[in-house]
């Protein structure tokens, strides 16, 4: 049985006991140091590189954490999370595209609980599948606690109560200047110009990544950006959650028009044939989007428009932003995996079993664990 804390050979009741696989990278980095001083939590900083782990979880300043070498594909990863008595694990370690559920199922065997910051489409909405197993095992075991389905998710449900029918979904991300990581820059481009199909109008229709180019309007000081379509696990997730709903639209792009506008262009070169795939440039988009820094915008910003009908019948539109500030938009991932890991050391996530990384929270806490950064809710 899973408890919210971890118990020696000595009887002594220990706290819960969280290890990021990933954590000394981009998202570890940030999920770490919100979690390290948690009085009530164990923090495993894990990696294949030891002395990285360790320098970082130094450099915290909290008795509580601590690096380890351990590699997440390891045959015996079970025993060892047993043998460290991890009762949580968040897997930051991506991209999740084309990859298996070797970690969770180990997580599973292990009896600890298992989230992780994935956003592939197919990768979160196939997480259910190990459902039975997690139930048997009484742990929670989740994929997608990222801004999709996570966030986007609970923005949805806290708008939902206006509406008596939901028809429309039609939401977003525009990200600033700072550049993303590797792992992120492969998970975008892997899909650039390959085909996407999405909800439209009650008919699935294909479009193509990074194309369907369009300008979008947000709250200054964001005001006008590009976007293009994506492939993000709402696109499966969300016509199958919300009843009646007949359209599931998401645009994502980057601030500054001339990466994204790049982009797109290249895209549409994988779309004709003339590019097999972008995801081998990724080195070069990284390089490139250094270079922009400095001429990049430091504000990004996420968008969810609902339109259906109100209590009385009448059409209903609600637009809800969340923009912001002073780079603290690739921070916005990580609210989920900190605020789930809180619940779960603090005993106050009673469900098990596999599922996609939506209504595990709300929007209060998502933002709650985000209340350090720089963020301004817009409602229209």
């Amino acid at each position: 049985m899973q408890h919210t804390a971890s118990e020696s050979q000595s009887g002594k009741t220990l706290p819960h006991c969280i290890l990021v696989i990933g954590g000394y990278g981009n998202f570890g980095q940030l999920i770490c140091k919100a979690l390290a001083q948690d009085a009530n939590i164990r923090l495993l900083i894990g990696g294949r590189d030891g002395t990285r782990a360790s320098a970082f979880a130094a450099s915290l300043g909290s008795a509580q954490a601590c690096g380890i070498t351990i590699n997440a594909q390891a045959a015996d990863l079970a025993v060892q999370l047993q043998a460290r008595h991890v009762d949580t694990l968040i897997q930051t370690a991506g991209p999740f595209q084309g990859q298996n559920y070797t970690v969770a199922e180990a997580c599973i065997t292990a009896r600890c609980n298992y989230i992780d910051l994935a956003d592939a489409r197919s990768f979160v909405a196939g997480i259910g599948g190990l459902d039975a197993r997690a139930r048997a095992a009484g742990v929670l075991v989740t994929s997608g606690a990222s801004s999709v389905p996570a966030l986007t998710s609970a923005i949805v449900d806290h708008l939902l109560p206006e509406f008596s029918a939901l028809f429309e979904i039609r939401h977003g991300i525009s990200a600033g200047g700072h550049t993303p990581g590797l792992a992120t820059m492969l998970g975008v481009l892997g899909y650039c110009g390959k085909p996407i199909l999405r909800l439209e109008n009650g008919t699935w229709v294909k479009i193509y990544g990074w194309q369907d180019l369009h300008r979008h309007r947000y709250a200054p000081p964001v005001c006008g950006r590009w976007l293009g379509s994506c492939d993000v696990p709402d696109l499966e997730i969300f016509p199958q959650r919300y009843a009646g709903v007949q359209s599931v639209v998401f645009h994502a792009g980057v601030g500054n028009p001339v990466s994204h506008l790049a982009t797109w262009a290249l895209a549409g070169l994988v779309r004709m044939g003339l590019i097999k795939s972008l995801a081998p440039l990724a080195p070069l988009f990284m390089s490139v989007n250094r270079w922009l820094e400095p001429v990049s915008p430091v504000v990004s910003a996420v968008h969810v428009e609902l339109r259906g009908l109100n209590h009385d019948g009448k059409a209903h539109s609600k637009s809800w932003q969340l923009v912001a500030f002073d780079n603290h938009g690739p921070q916005i991932p990580c609210g989920a995996a900190i605020a789930l890991a809180r619940k779960l050391a603090d005993g106050k996530m009673p469900l098990k079993g596999a599922t996609p990384c939506v209504g595990l929270l709300t929007l209060e806490e998502y933002l709650a664990a985000l209340a350090h950064l720089n963020l301004t809710q817009v409602m229209m």
